[in-house]
């Protein structure tokens, strides 16, 4: 009976402490949290740019590949890799015995059809003479008119033998130049003033010219002047013209980049795995030798750039503070100003408050990123600076859509005031603020970390005593 009072007299007590220590750990733990820290970042000024991205490679403006058109043994060779040739120098030799003889050949074949041609004279001659004879008899009937035509007959025989010697010889000229020309064949020289890029055969070798002339030499015409040939999708293609700058990277140079303009953009379409790209021709100058041929090029086609612009995180137009709500209409504080481009401190005069009919909070209302709120982040999701799509191009995240937007500005003395502001272009992180109520070194918030206060808990009351009876 003892053990039983005990029990029903601890047991209560038990719960009771338990409840306490649970409410003071849930009412610790929401102090802790009801307080967010804002996570601010200055606005800057500097240049901002919006790009379409692609990949390519660089490439010569000028390439000749120098081969062999008769076939033999490479005797020696007068340039090698890297070397500056001249036009006309000579680069390559072939083995030139065996074209040597056919020359020999070709040119006792011709000196023959000149001696039939004279033999072939000698004989027109004679049969002439005997036919005027035979005709002379004829006519005073001393011969017969047969004996007559038969002479006849061999001055034409003799008129064609000396046609067709003279053919002959024309043939065996036109064998003696091929055999020249073959031999001159043997001796390459360079079509250009250029560099060589590439050599493709060793002495000794033997080269086989029967189907397709052999490649010796790649050779490049000016490596001061080069292009880039780039895969733009099809889906960004309308925003490159002719005459756009173009800014590019190189693994070999990291961090440093180089400049040109396009070309043109060609119209013949590349089909990849059902992706549609575009080759649009980018000329660059190469005056310090720094790029070579066949070097991937991270290619950024600049479509609109300001060079001095206030900058601010486009974190900053998707941040909402906990529980806010987009601006009621009737103006954002620090509303929209009427100037383009202005700000406190330092700017022109003239800014002003919200501008006529503008949206306070610098959005619709249920817009996304509203007030700052919602998703105003890159145009493509998962795009990155400077990436490019599967088909080795794509657009540069634009951030938050371009018009009129909010950020949150933290004040010195904790509080935050929602400020209006219409916003340009963006490079995927930062974006240009092109009107608004912000100056440069102002601090707009970007993130919170903590949270709003949990509600809080309720006592627990210990159970009846009676349950315990």
């Amino acid at each position: 009976m003892d053990r039983k009072r005990a029990l029903k007299i601890a047991l209560p007590a038990a719960a009771v402490a338990i409840a306490g220590a649970l409410g003071l750990r849930l009412a610790l733990r929401g102090g802790d949290g009801g307080t967010p820290t804002y996570e601010t970042a200055p606005v800057t000024r500097g240049r901002v740019a919006a790009v379409v991205t692609a990949s390519g490679t660089l490439s010569p403006l000028v390439t000749v590949q120098v081969g062999s058109q008769v076939s033999g043994r490479i005797q020696s060779l007068g340039a090698d890799f890297n070397s500056r040739v001249k036009k006309g120098q000579v680069i390559a030799r072939i083995d030139s015995s065996l074209f040597d003889s056919q020359v020999a050949q070709a040119r006792a074949n011709e000196a023959a059809a000149v001696a039939g041609v004279q033999g072939a004279e000698a004989a027109l001659a004679e049969a002439r003479r005997q036919n005027e004879r035979n005709a002379a008899l004829a006519a005073k009937s001393l011969i017969s008119q047969a004996d007559a035509d038969a002479t006849l007959a061999k001055l034409q025989a003799a008129e064609s033998d000396l046609a067709a010697a003279k053919a002959r010889v024309g043939q065996a000229r036109a064998a003696r130049v091929q055999a020249d020309t073959n031999l001159a064949y043997t001796t390459i020289a360079s079509p250009i003033d250029g560099v060589v890029i590439s050599r493709d055969v060793d002495v000794g070798q033997t080269v086989a010219a029967s189907l397709q002339a052999p490649t010796i030499f790649t050779l490049a015409e000016d490596l001061a002047k080069m292009e880039v040939h780039t895969s733009v999708a099809e889906s960004d293609v309308g925003r490159v013209t002719q005459g756009m700058p173009v800014e590019f990277s190189v693994d070999a140079y990291a961090g440093e980049r180089f400049g040109g303009a396009v070309k043109e953009v060609r119209y013949s379409p590349k089909t990849v795995q059902n992706v549609v790209t575009y080759d649009a021709v980018v000329s660059v100058d190469n005056s310090a030798l720094k790029l070579r041929p066949g070097m991937t090029a991270d290619v950024s086609f600049v479509v609109e750039a300001l060079p001095d612009a206030l900058l601010v995180p486009n974190a900053a137009l998707r941040f909402r503070p906990p529980g806010a709500e987009p601006a009621p209409a009737g103006g954002a504080q620090g509303g929209v100003a009427a100037r383009s481009g202005g700000a406190r401190g330092g700017r022109p005069a003239g800014q002003g408050g919200a501008a006529p009919g503008a949206t306070p909070g610098a959005a619709r209302a249920g817009e996304p990123g509203a007030a700052g709120g919602g998703e105003g982040g890159p145009a493509r999701a998962g795009a990155a600076p400077g990436g490019g799509s599967s088909a080795g191009g794509g657009v540069a995240p634009d951030g938050p859509r371009r018009g009129r937007r909010a950020v949150w500005v933290l004040a010195a003395d904790g509080a935050l005031r929602q400020v209006a502001v219409q916003v340009g272009p963006s490079d995927g992180k930062n974006t240009a603020i092109l009107a608004g109520e912000l100056a440069e070194g102002d601090r707009v918030v970007v993130g919170t970390s903590g949270g709003e206060p949990p509600a809080a808990p309720r006592a627990q009351q210990p159970p009846p005593m009676g349950r315990f009876l």
